[in-house]
């Protein structure tokens, strides 16, 4: 099992308890010996695929200019300098290296964690003071980055800019991370990051969802689980002076029809696997060309283990596994077996797999949400 990434000498409980959404830590060497995971070439020739979500800031004479990717090598040709920034959202769905580092934050809920982004710049590269709604961890690479952070509550911003880049910046602490140093910092704590020399930064970012946006994908949920008898009906209608008016009558059976919206703690599990595990739009899983038969593939399940793919989202709650936003019920066999491969995202050799173990993990190999190991 992957260890867990150096808090500076805090337990993950201890960390947990005084810092996660409370107050920023910096972290010294927390991951020793760490070069990054790929290269500046690398990161630019990924910002060019089609299948990542890459942006590209450039800052010209107090102006800021965003582009969106796919980019192409012309995109990066004509830039400064200085004063410009690459960033690659979803690394992790690129590289196994990005997933084994993303392992060792396992102290917080996978339901949580959102990606890895890989941003790139060279001296004076950054893009601008703001604000994050969600926690993050910046594991510096390559390079050194000087990061201003403050706890200010005023959040207006530059208009007219591209980025919701912070108007007024009011520093408070600042430190700059060399190679292997990591900088935690809890939502919506004002921060600034500028390059002191070609420098990429890791930064693990973890999902929260408004409240709006939790209501209305709950709404998208339940409208295909409300199943209610009959229709609207008035055979006591009365004469109304104003035809134009809303009937108290109406809007009285109509709160009536409405309170046969129900659900309970079941409808609210099954939403938030199927919502937390939901592949983003861009997202899209191959099956495979040639598929081997059940037989076979178990066989090799057996002796090799399985990893999911990189792409996939996997969590579970009582007998259930919510996978890329699909619902499996399983035995409390196929549980202790599956359990695993959702906390660790693969599953070593399997002996004495059951068959509904293995009917399971066939139809999301078929569905190419897993791999088989070599």
């Amino acid at each position: 099992m992957m260890e867990t990434i150096s808090l500076g000498g805090l337990t993950p409980k201890v960390f947990l308890r005084d810092y996660w959404h409370k107050q920023p830590l910096l972290i010294r060497n927390a991951l020793p010996g760490f070069k990054g995971l790929l290269s500046r070439d690398e990161l630019i020739s990924l910002a060019c695929c089609e299948d990542a979500q890459s942006r590209l800031v450039v800052q010209k004479n107090g102006q800021w200019r965003l582009k969106h990717g796919p980019l192409n090598d012309q995109d990066f040709t004509r830039l400064p300098k200085k004063q410009w920034t690459l960033l690659v959202q979803d690394v992790n769905h690129f590289l196994p290296s990005a997933r084994e580092l993303l392992s060792r934050f396992r102290f917080i809920p996978h339901a949580r964690l959102d990606d890895l982004m890989v941003s790139y710049a060279p001296k004076g590269g950054g893009i601008g003071p703001h604000f994050d709604s969600y926690d993050v961890f910046l594991l510096q690479g390559q390079g050194s980055r000087r990061w201003q952070v403050s706890a200010q509550l005023d959040d207006a911003f530059v208009e007219n800019a591209p980025l919701r880049i912070l108007k007024n910046f009011y520093l408070e602490q600042e430190w700059v991370l060399e190679t292997g140093d990591m900088l935690y910092l809890p939502p919506k704590y004002a921060h600034n990051g500028i390059a002191e020399d070609d420098c990429m930064t890791y930064s693990i970012g973890f999902r929260a969802p408004s409240y709006e946006e939790l209501l209305t994908q709950f709404l998208v949920f339940l409208q295909d689980r409300i199943s209610a008898e009959g229709r609207y009906s008035d055979p006591d209608l009365q004469l109304q002076s104003h035809p134009s008016i809303l009937s108290a009558a109406m809007l009285s059976q109509v709160q009536m029809i409405l309170r046969k919206i129900k659900w309970n703690r079941n409808d609210i599990e099954d939403f938030l696997g199927i919502y937390l595990s939901e592949p983003k739009s861009h997202v899209f899983f191959e099956q495979p060309a040639e598929p081997m038969r059940l037989r076979d593939f178990i066989q090799l399940v057996c002796k090799n283990g399985i990893e999911l793919d990189l792409r996939s989202r996997m969590l579970c709650v009582r007998n259930k596994f919510f996978l890329n936003g699909e619902v499996f019920s399983g035995s409390v066999e196929a549980y202790r077996i599956l359990i695993k491969l959702a906390d660790n995202y693969e599953l070593t050799a399997i002996k004495n797999m059951d068959d509904e173990t293995g009917g399971i993990l066939y139809q999301w190999y078929m569905n190419g949400y897993i791999n088989l190991k070599n």
